[in-house]
């Protein structure tokens, strides 16, 4: 099984119906691609711009079964082709960044909320928005077969405890939509995830001029070693430039699922009751 996934590196036009209407005329285009599952960068009902103002913030929220959200639920049926779309989400006490997988049938898949949340005390940080709860893996049924899918939002790739927990949960791949510098240090975070964990990742990212990002949207395969090549090869299959664009990559779900098989990263001698200290307070070591 081959599938194909878009990458909607799009720059928001400055309302929640442009982006809508322009997030709508772009998974046309990726279906016309051959998409399987299209993916938007990070909050894409608002262009990863959101007030700081209480009142103004909860009048940018939207509900998960908002209108906006309801067409791209429509639209993935009308296409027969999965859609991560995502949103500022209206939610008690705060709204939340969160991602909703529809597969090609229009049914929500899962509806992944950002774990962990960009708070560094900053006027123009995350810390008005809050955390999601919890990582999610559920499978995606595809016009060519099914494969197990985890989100994570931007800075939950940063820790990688996020990747791990859903690579236990028994993903195959992971969507990441993203909004940030992809420099040479956060793509080789990605590189890092997919290899440690034997899985996929998938992350769109905005274009540049859109504020403090430069595109470079990437799919990690996961895949380092094959019998037809000495030595490793490269994980990355596809990173896309700092234009605007609508980009597709292709990944090979058997190759994955052959090297699981056989290599022995991911679960195989791992000692998980030595990790305690994972799972504790911030007591311990380096902790600002």
């Amino acid at each position: 099984m081959k599938l194909n996934i878009a990458f909607l590196q799009l720059l928001p036009e400055g309302s929640l119906t442009e982006n809508m209407n322009k997030g709508i005329i772009a998974c046309r285009k990726a279906k016309e691609k051959g998409a399987d599952i299209a993916l938007f960068p990070e909050m894409w009902s608002t262009g990863y711009s959101f007030p700081h103002d209480e009142e103004a913030l909860r009048r940018a929220a939207i509900p998960a079964d908002s209108v906006v959200v309801r067409n791209y639920a429509k639209l993935a049926a009308e296409l027969d082709m999965a859609i991560a779309v995502t949103l500022l989400e209206e939610h008690e006490p705060k709204p939340r960044n969160t991602v909703c997988l529809f597969d090609r049938y229009g049914k929500l898949v899962f509806k992944y909320s950002k774990v962990h949340i960009c708070d560094f005390g900053e006027d123009d940080d995350e810390g008005v928005l809050g955390a999601g709860d919890g990582f999610i893996t559920e499978v995606l049924e595809t016009g060519k077969g099914s494969i197990k899918v985890g989100a994570m939002i931007c800075y939950d790739r940063e820790f990688p405890e996020s990747a791990r927990i859903m690579m236990l949960q028994g993903a195959e791949l992971i969507l990441v939509p993203n909004a940030c510098p992809m420099e040479i240090n956060r793509l080789s975070q990605l590189r890092g995830r997919a290899y440690e964990n034997m899985l996929a990742i998938a992350t769109c990212n905005y274009p540049s001029p859109h504020p403090d990002c430069n595109g470079h949207s990437t799919l990690f395969d996961g895949v380092v070693y094959v019998p037809e090549i000495h030595g490793s090869r490269d994980t990355c299959v596809f990173e896309a430039g700092c234009e605007e664009g609508i980009y597709t990559a292709t990944l090979d779900v058997d190759m994955l699922r052959e090297y699981r098989q056989r290599e022995v990263w991911g679960k195989v001698n791992r000692r998980p009751e030595l990790y305690g200290i994972l799972a504790e307070g911030e007591e311990n070591g380096f902790i600002r």
